[in-house]
C-alpha cells in the first residue's frame, strides 16, 4: 500500500471514529436530557409557600382543594376542612420526588405504564392565580422486580409496590421511576377531608329516644365512675351492668367516613331519626339525630354540642393566698380548653355525615336489648337423678310394706 494510500485511510479512520464518538455521545445526552438524571428532582425547585391549590384528576373525577381563609377546604365536599397535615406533607413529597430509574419509552409504552390521559392520575400544584405552577402525571405502580402491582405474593395477597411511574407534564422525555408508590395521588374527597370529630369525655347521662316509645330509654349515673341505672325501669325490667358498661366510653373516640352534601332528610330517614342526648360531667350536651343504613352499613348522622360551664370557682375552706392563685390558674385553662374544646365541636353542627356502625352501635339497641338475659326455666324431673330415672325410675318402699 502506498503512503499516500494509508494516509488517505487513516484519515478516514479518524473521521468516521469521530462521527461515531459524536453520535455516541449525542445519543448520551439526548438519553439524559430525556430520562433525567438519577437522584434529579422529578419536578425541579418547587416553592412549596407559593402553592395555593391542588387539583388532581383521573378520567372524569376531579377533586379540587384549595386555601380558604386561614385553612384549606375541599370544593367537593362544600368546602368542607381539608386534612391539612396530610396535605402539606404531599405537598414537600412532591417538592422533594427524585428519580430513581430513569426510563426511555416511547409514546407506544405510554399505556403499558398508565401514563395516558385516559389512565393516568394528573396533579398540578396551582398558584394563587390558579394557574398550575407544577404537573405530575402519575401512573403505574412499581414493585420490585418490576412486576405488577395487582400481581399475588408467594406469602398471600397482593405483591407490595415500592414506586410508581411518573412524567413530569405531558414531556415523555422525563418519564421516571420513583421510589414512592404515592398512594395519596387519588381524587377521593373522602381521603382528604379532615376527620376530627366530637369527643364525649365521662358521660353521667344517657337518653335515646326512638319513633317506638317502647324502645326508648334513659341511662343514669351518679358520677362519671359509677354504674348506670335504668331511669324508670318497670316491673320485671333488670338492667344488665355488662350491656350498660359500653355507655361509659360512647363516642370517646368516633370517626366518619364522609360528609354527605345537600342531604334528602327523608330519604336519610332524618325526618323520624334515633334521637340521641349525651350529658358528661363537665357540663357538654351531645345531641345527635341517627337516619337508617345504607348498603354499606354506615348511618347518617346531624350532630350538636352545648355546654354549660362554670365560669368561677369557689375556693375552699381556709385556702392559702398561694394555693388560691394556683387553684385558680389551674381553673383558667382548665375553662379555656373547655371553651376551645366548644367551639371547634359546635362546627360540626352544620353538616351531615357518614359514620360507621360501630360508632354509634350502642344508640341502635332497642330497650329491650340492656335487660339481663332470663334463665331457662326448671325442666320437669331435672332433679338428682333424673337423668336415668325417666324409663327406670328408682322405687323406695317404706318399711313393711309390701
Amino acid at each position: 500500500m502506498k503512503s499516500k494510500q494509508f494516509l488517505v485511510l487513516l484519515a478516514a479512520a479518524v473521521v468516521l471514529g469521530g462521527g461515531g464518538l459524536m453520535v455516541l455521545r449525542s445519543k448520551k445526552a439526548d438519553y439524559q436530557a430525556s430520562s433525567g438524571q438519577m437522584g434529579g428532582k422529578v419536578l425541579g425547585e418547587i416553592d412549596v409557600n407559593a402553592v395555593a391549590g391542588i387539583r388532581l384528576t383521573q378520567g372524569t373525577n376531579a377533586l379540587n382543594i384549595a386555601k380558604s381563609g386561614d385553612g384549606w377546604s375541599v370544593k367537593e365536599r362544600g368546602g368542607y376542612p381539608a386534612n391539612f397535615g396530610e396535605l402539606a406533607d404531599f405537598v414537600r413529597k412532591l417538592a422533594d420526588l427524585k428519580v430513581a430509574q430513569p426510563v426511555r419509552v416511547g409514546p407506544s409504552r405510554l399505556p403499558m405504564l398508565e401514563l395516558t390521559k385516559e389512565t393516568a392520575t394528573t396533579v398540578e400544584l396551582l398558584g394563587a392565580d390558579g394557574k398550575a405552577l407544577k404537573t405530575l402525571t402519575v401512573g403505574k405502580k412499581h414493585v420490585k422486580g418490576g412486576g405488577a402491582a395487582e400481581e399475588s405474593s408467594p406469602f398471600g395477597g397482593g405483591a407490595f409496590p415500592d414506586g410508581r411511574y411518573v412524567m413530569a407534564g405531558t414531556d415523555i422525555a422525563s418519564v421516571a421511576v420513583v421510589g414512592d408508590p404515592l398512594t395519596g395521588a387519588n381524587p377521593k374527597a373522602e381521603d382528604w377531608i379532615a376527620k376530627e370529630f366530637i369527643k364525649v369525655e365521662l358521660p353521667v347521662a344517657v337518653t335515646v329516644t326512638r319513633a317506638e316509645a317502647t324502645n326508648s330509654f334513659r341511662l343514669t349515673r351518679t358520677n362519671e365512675f359509677g354504674d348506670w341505672a335504668l331511669a324508670d325501669a318497670k316491673a320485671g325490667e333488670e338492667l344488665d351492668k355488662n350491656k350498660a358498661a359500653g355507655f361509659s366510653s360512647i363516642l370517646s373516640g368516633p370517626s366518619f367516613n364522609d360528609v354527605i352534601i345537600a342531604p334528602d332528610l327523608k330519604a336519610l330517614g332524618l325526618d323520624q331519626p334515633v334521637e340521641t342526648v349525651v350529658q358528661t360531667a363537665a357540663g357538654f350536651t351531645y345531641k345527635l339525630r341517627v337516619g337508617k343504613a345504607s348498603a354499606d352499613d354506615s348511618y347518617p348522622v346531624q350532630v350538636s354540642v352545648d355546654a354549660s360551664l362554670a365560669k368561677e370557682r369557689t375556693p375552699g375552706k381556709d385556702e392559702k393566698p398561694e394555693e388560691k392563685t394556683k387553684l385558680d390558674k389551674e381553673f383558667a385553662d382548665k375553662l379555656a380548653k373547655q371553651q376551645e374544646k366548644l367551639k371547634a365541636e359546635q362546627a360540626f353542627s352544620k353538616w351531615t355525615y357518614s359514620v360507621s356502625k360501630w360508632s354509634i352501635d350502642a344508640f341502635l339497641k332497642n330497650r329491650g336489648d340492656l335487660f339481663a338475659d332470663k334463665k331457662a326455666d326448671a325442666q320437669p324431673g331435672a332433679g338428682a337423678g333424673a337423668g336415668a330415672g325417666a324409663e327406670n325410675p328408682l322405687k323406695f318402699e317404706l318399711p313393711g310394706a309390701k
